[in-house]
Parts: C-alpha cells; structure tokens; sequence
C-alpha cells in the first residue's frame, strides 16, 4: 500500500500531523496501537509553564531563554507563534472550542484543586487568570453521588486557601442511580455516556438546583458528555454560573479531544490503521522505503514521507533495560546519559533527568540511524530528546507545534 506520507503513532502529535497533511490533500495513513495519553489529559494544551521551578507567564519570553537542545528552539521563534495560531485553527475546525491565547499563560484547576500555567483550555473547564479571582466567592462543588474520582476534599481545602467559601453537596438522578448498582460504572467515562443524553441532561440541572441558591459558581466534575459538548444546555437550565473541573483519569476532556480529532481525519480521508504496531523498517542508504506492522507483516507499507510518532516511555515509544534506553520501531539513535546512576535524580521531585532523553534530530527534526541522517524520516511530539514535559508542562505544546512544523516541512517539499 502507497501513501504519500506514513504518521507512526496515534497520539496528539501524530493525529495534529496527520490533520495537517490530510486537510492540505495528502493521502495520508496513520499507525495507533491504541488510546493515547490524551486519556490522561485534563482538557488543556500547554506551551511552556514553568521554568526552573516558576510560573511562566509569557510562554514565548521564556521559550527564548530554554537550552538550545530544546525542540522548541529547533523550531524559528517566528513561525513558533504562527504554528501557535495554526494549532489553535486545527482544534477548532475539529470542532473543540477553546479558551486562552499563546501571548499570556491562564491557569488550569487540576483535580486536587492546585493551579497549573496553560495555553489553551477547552471551553467548559474553569480557567483563572490570577490565584486571587476566588478570594471571597461563594463555591458550590457538587459532585455525582457515589464518583470517587473527583477528590472534593482536597478541592475544597485548596479552594478555600484561595479565599473562596466553599461547600460541597452530591446530586444523582434515576439514570446515575442505576448506573452507581456498579461500583465499576461510576467513572468519569460511563457517567458521561449517561449524560449524553437530553433527558438525562434536564434530570442533572434539575437535581443540582435543588442543592441551594446564592453562590458566585458551581463547579462540577468534567463529565458532561463524550459525543457532545453539553456545558451550553447545562448552563441554560442552572439558575447559577457553572463550571468544570478535570477529575481523576479516565479523562473525559481528554477523550473529547482523541474523539474529535478522530473525526476530523475521517472527514479528510485519513486512514487509521488501529491497534496496530510498527515491527519493521527497510532502509536504503538516507531513506526509509518501507515499514511493516505485526497485523500486516506481509504486506509493505510505502510512502514518500514518514513521522515517528510514538511518545516516549509511557506509550512504549523508548524502552529501557538495565544498562540502554532504545526506540523499538525502528532503532533510530537516541540521546541519553550512559550510566544508568546518571537517568535519574536522588530526590522524587527534582527533575528527573530520563524524562528529557528521546530521539536524535536534525534541526528540521530528521532522526539519525547508524551515523546517518534519515532524510524522508521526522520525529516529532514526546518521543524527542530535550524535553522534560512534566516539569517544564510543555508536553502537549511540544506534541503539536513540532507535529506543524514537520507538516509544513512535507507540504512544502
């Protein structure tokens, strides 16, 4: 099979790669070996958060200033902010409505209650410019009877160190209820798949204006749909301002964000080749001709172009053993410390020094294998060296502006 370009990973930054070529007309094929991290996902896009040890504020002041091995900094500070913009279209035209801009970081609530620098967030999840928005607003966190994965707890307590006067009540309906006879419906994903529908939807705001009156904001668990985006029909029938907050994973933003991305590619005629894994690669002097997957061993799959896409250690896109760390597919050459005492840190929340090894890149992010650069071969997104996601909250950043990088790369060859 013959495309013109082969995306090897189904994660945010191969399927942001694959919208890209495919809306441009490319015949593009994509290689998922399952759910991707974007079901660990809170609902937001970073782009840079924090910068040793502190809150960034301006994402692109801070970019300038972040080691030259950094992906970002293979990517020219002027096309950073286009890419930026770019990034923002794609997730709207699949549908995902979003909030912040790339000029100023907005802060995300995580489900703990603790405050997290973000680029963009999807429209129904509460967002704070300053810590300080709360102080002396009265919160009502309402909660769906018997959902543990939303720890109000430890919300209220971090809410309340904002300033805020909180209480916290729980709500359920004839349809939750039936669910909760499972102890193993009541997660974010199934409550969602139960609110999808209208009636179910009425039930819910019904329930939740039965709770009291008077408060500044009602925050809710952020499962308010997987097919649709219910927070404008919810909105209309509380009778006070609500909004989102992520729980625990399963993420239901999160899914949001695969499922309409999903979508948008299925409309541009992508295929997705699902549940499947790159095995091997054939390799003629600088250039991949041709890869297989284990459910297709015996047929070849040719293209022009090819993106690496495959995350690091949490997706199986680097592995380690006891003395090497390898990326699987196709054994590209990888940057990491040697000696295994040097890949990671005494103390659990320094910076852990294996969380930035991946990938060898060229600046225009072609791989290196055996000495050589492979040149119709990209890297792009989380499986790259340089990075230290967590610690930095650049990780969905980095996943979509080098995926539009390297797609403006093969559009424009």
């Amino acid at each position: 099979m013959k495309f013109d370009t082969i995306i090897i990973g189904g994660g945010l930054s191969g399927m942001t790669c694959a919208a890209m070529l495919a809306k441009n007309g490319q015949k593009v094929a994509l290689v998922t070996a399952g759910q991707s991290c974007l079901h660990f996902n809170s609902g937001s896009i970073e782009l840079l958060g924090f910068q040793e040890g502190k809150v960034v504020e301006r994402p692109f002041e801070g970019i300038a200033q972040l080691n030259e091995a950094h992906p970002y900094r293979k990517i020219k500070t002027e096309k950073l902010t286009v890419y930026a913009e770019e990034a923002r279209t794609l997730l709207a035209e699949a549908g995902l409505k979003m909030k912040g801009n790339a000029e100023k970081n907005h802060f995300r609530l995580s489900p703990i209650g603790t405050t997290i620098p973000a680029w963009l967030t999807l429209e129904d999840l509460i967002t704070l410019e300053t810590t300080a928005e709360l102080n002396g607003k009265k919160l009502l966190l309402a909660n769906v009877e018997g959902f543990l994965d939303w720890p109000t707890a430890y919300l209220s307590d971090s809410l309340s160190a904002m300033g805020a006067n909180v209480k916290t009540a729980s709500f359920t309906t004839e349809a939750l209820a039936f669910a909760r006879k499972s102890p193993t419906e009541m997660r974010a994903i199934n409550i969602a798949k139960y609110l999808d529908k209208a009636q179910n939807m009425a039930d819910a705001a019904r329930e939740i204006n039965r709770l009291g009156k008077g408060f500044d904001l009602v925050l809710l668990p952020a499962v308010l749909g997987l097919a649709h985006d219910n927070i404008d029909l919810l909105r209309k029938a509380v009778e006070m301002p609500i909004e989102c907050v992520a729980t625990m994973p399963p993420s239901v933003p999160g899914i949001r964000i695969e499922n309409k991305l999903r979508g948008f590619l299925g409309q541009h005629g992508a295929v997705v080749l699902n549940s499947d894994t790159v095995n091997n690669g054939f390799f003629e002097g600088d250039k991949l001709t041709a890869i297989t997957t284990e459910k297709l061993e015996e047929t070849r799959l040719e293209a022009n172009q090819y993106v690496l896409a495959t995350g690091s250690f949490l997706s199986g896109g680097l592995v380690s053993d006891y003395q090497t760390i390898t990326e699987p597919a196709l054994h590209l050459e990888v940057e990491a410390h040697e000696s295994r005492t040097q890949w990671t840190s005494e103390y659990l929340f320094d910076e852990q020094p294996y969380m930035a090894f991946g990938v060898k890149t060229t600046d225009d992010f072609h791989p290196m294998k055996d000495g050589k650069t492979v040149t119709n071969l990209y890297a792009i997104g989380s499986v790259l060296s340089g990075n230290s996601g967590i610690k930095q909250a650049t990780g969905t950043g980095v996943s979509m502006l080098t995926a539009i990088a390297v797609a403006h790369n093969i559009l424009n060859q």
